[in-house]
This record gives C-alpha cells, sequence and structure tokens, in this order.
C-alpha cells in the first residue's frame, strides 16, 4: 500500500474551503467549497476509502455565492455553514448561512461520477447568520464539543455567539464581543477550545492573537505582535488545554502557552511563503500539519510540546535500531492533507492525509522523510 500512487480529485472550479465532516465517525470524509463568479458553486462531498485508495464523491449547489469559509456542525453531519460573497447594491458583502444537506445526498455517492456531477441537489437553506449591523462575516466556528445548537461568526471587529433553535432554522444571537483599538481592526480568523467547557475563544486580528472568555465576553490576553505580519490561522491542541498553534503572513508557525504569552514556546521555519492554515490531529497531538501557498503542507513531529512520546505511534518493529530513543522534534512528511484523520496508526494516517491533499488541492507532491 505503500507504493499505491496518490489519488487525483479534480474540481471544475478554483477553491479555497476545506474541512473534515466532524460528525462523521465511519469514514473519512471531507467538503470542498468552491468559488466561481458565472456559474453556480458547488459543494465536493470527498469519501476516501483508505483500504482500495479510490473517491467516492458528491456534488451539491451552493447557489448563494462563492464559498471562503465552510464548517461542519459536530453533532449533524448532514448540517453545515458557508461564509460567501454576493453582490449587494452594486457592492460586494461578505454573508454566512446554515444549510442542510439533501436527506438522500449519501445515496448519491453510490452513483456514477457523471451522474452526481451533472445532476446536482442544492442545499437546504436553514437560516442566515447576518446582522447587518455587525459587517462582513469571515468565518463560522462551531462549538467543538456541543449538541450543535451554538456557532460563533466573526464579523469585521466583532464575534457573535448564535444559538440555533428549531433544528437550526433560527439563529438568534446570543451575546457579543467587539475588538477595540485605534484604526478598522477586523477579525481575521479564530478558533473555539474544546477545553474549559468551551467557555474560550481565541482570535487573530492583524499581527495580534485575542483570548475571550465566553461567559462574559470580555478579553483574557492578548498576544501582541504574535507573527511579524498577518496571522493567518489558530488551532488549540486536544489533549494539553493550554496549548495554541498559530501560522501567519511571516512564513511560521508558533506553538504558545496561553497561561504565559511572553514568548512562545516553539517556532517553525519550514515554510517559504504564507502559512494559510495550521492543524492538530486529533489522535496524536504530536502531529502538526501545516498549508502554505509555497505549495506544500508539511507535517511535523512536536514530540517536545505534546501530550505522549513519539513511540507510541508507531510499532517497536518500525522502528530502526537506533531510533528508539530519538525524539527530536521533525518534519516526518512533507505534503499531505488538511485533518480529518483519527484512530488510525501514524502510517496510516500519514497515506491517508497524502492521498487526500493531492484530491483535494491538487498541489505537487513532495516525500520528505527525516531520518
Amino acid at each position: 500500500m505503500e507504493d499505491d500512487a496518490p489519488v487525483i480529485y479534480g474540481l471544475e472550479f478554483q477553491a479555497r474551503a476545506l474541512t473534515a465532516q466532524t460528525a462523521e465517525t465511519d469514514a473519512i470524509r471531507f467538503l470542498v467549497g468552491t468559488q466561481s463568479l458565472k456559474f453556480d458553486n458547488q459543494i465536493h462531498i470527498i469519501d476516501f476509502d483508505d483500504e482500495n485508495n479510490i473517491i467516492n464523491k458528491n456534488v451539491l449547489l451552493h447557489q448563494a455565492g462563492e464559498i471562503w469559509h465552510i464548517g461542519t456542525s459536530p453533532a449533524d453531519k448532514a448540517v453545515l455553514t458557508t461564509c460567501y460573497n454576493k453582490t449587494s447594491d452594486n457592492r460586494v458583502v461578505s454573508c454566512a448561512a446554515v444549510w442542510r444537506m439533501p436527506s438522500d445526498w449519501e445515496a448519491g455517492s453510490h452513483e456514477s461520477p457523471d451522474d452526481s456531477a451533472n445532476n446536482p441537489q442544492t442545499l437546504e437553506l436553514l437560516c442566515h447568520l447576518d446582522d447587518s449591523t455587525h459587517g462582513n462575516t469571515a468565518c463560522v466556528l462551531w462549538e467543538p464539543m456541543g449538541d450543535g445548537k451554538h456557532v460563533i461568526s466573526l464579523a469585521d471587529n466583532h464575534a457573535i455567539l448564535w444559538d440555533l433553535q428549531e433544528s437550526s432554522t433560527q439563529a438568534t444571537v446570543s451575546s457579543t464581543a467587539s475588538l477595540e483599538g485605534k484604526g478598522q481592526l477586523k477579525f481575521t480568523s479564530g478558533k473555539w477550545c474544546p477545553h474549559h467547557n468551551c467557555s474560550q475563544l481565541a482570535t487573530a486580528n492583524d499581527t495580534a492573537i485575542r483570548g475571550w472568555d465566553l461567559r462574559t465576553m470580555s478579553q483574557i490576553y492578548c498576544i501582541e505582535n504574535a507573527h511579524g505580519q498577518l496571522v493567518r490561522d489558530l488551532d488549540f491542541n486536544p489533549n494539553r488545554q493550554y496549548y495554541l498553534a498559530s501560522c501567519g503572513d511571516d512564513c511560521k508557525v508558533k506553538f504558545w502557552d496561553i497561561r504565559n504569552v511572553q514568548e512562545p514556546v516553539k517556532t517553525l521555519e519550514e515554510h517559504s511563503h504564507w502559512v494559510w492554515s495550521v492543524r492538530y490531529n486529533h489522535s496524536h497531538d504530536q502531529l502538526v500539519l501545516t498549508a502554505s501557498s509555497d505549495s506544500r503542507l508539511i507535517l511535523s513531529n512536536m514530540v517536545s510540546i505534546s501530550s505522549e512520546p513519539f513511540g507510541h505511534l508507531v510499532d517497536d518493529d518500525e522502528l530502526s535500531e537506533g531510533e528508539e530513543n530519538h525524539h527530536e522534534d521533525k518534519s516526518v512528511l512533507s505534503l499531505l492533507t488538511e485533518l480529518g484523520v483519527r484512530g488510525l496508526s501514524l502510517k496510516q494516517a500519514v497515506k491517508t492525509m497524502a492521498d487526500t491533499a493531492a484530491s483535494s488541492h491538487g498541489c505537487r507532491l513532495k516525500r520528505k522523510v527525516s531520518d
């Protein structure tokens, strides 16, 4: 299986939005949102069969506009959110909405590829997450450990906590927080912390990272100049409650202990261009995946700041002599995919992410296994 060629999946339009379907526990499934100004946009549902090294897919129409961000409910695999652009009064506005996939969409995944692409079904609109007083929406975050009834939208300089009611068909504003300071401050990204009873939020604006207590909607920490340029993405360690990863346009990935934000715990400088996203592996938190516009995704082994030793990832017979005590942080594979691989061995996780990266992003693959 290690010598299998990567599975390539092509998109008709360009795409910038990719996410794993978190509520799906039986399959390796990703959702990709497209961007087209002339034609109806699409959401591609991609299932990767790691045993047979093949991809099954389905296509749904997203007629509201080009998709800039996509998220999935942690409780209902048929529910998702998108942030999209549309034209209103001769200007482009960024909106957000909650959608439901058609009830029979999974049956369509077994049709021939031509059938699902030529006769796509349409998403059902459940509700909008728009409040004209708060500006353009950059992203929507689902409560990570919740029942799918709470989301946060980041719109310009506002963080808005929404309660979803009546099977997500109604959304009401529960509370809000705002960035305050000189200039036109705007949120660029955020991450809902899965620890502390999901009561904390981390956000990025310009070069700063801020932490918020959602119970009071007040700021609890701030990392000024966390990166030399724009902060692009954030992710919390799934096992170590105070550890946060960030990446940005300075080509760096940094790891922070939010109890002491004076200096990063660790800094990686493996990329040569902007780093757009960073993700922890949900099963093995020493594995951190980063994606950059240098056309590479890098999977790094950050054992020194993880919750378990590197030796737990592989069987003893897979280690060559002299490797058993070699626990330095290192990149173990370059160019994989985004996230969503759970409960797999290291070998399976690496292979699955590599294959999906090729299919979802069409990047050039470079396999770089360090000693």
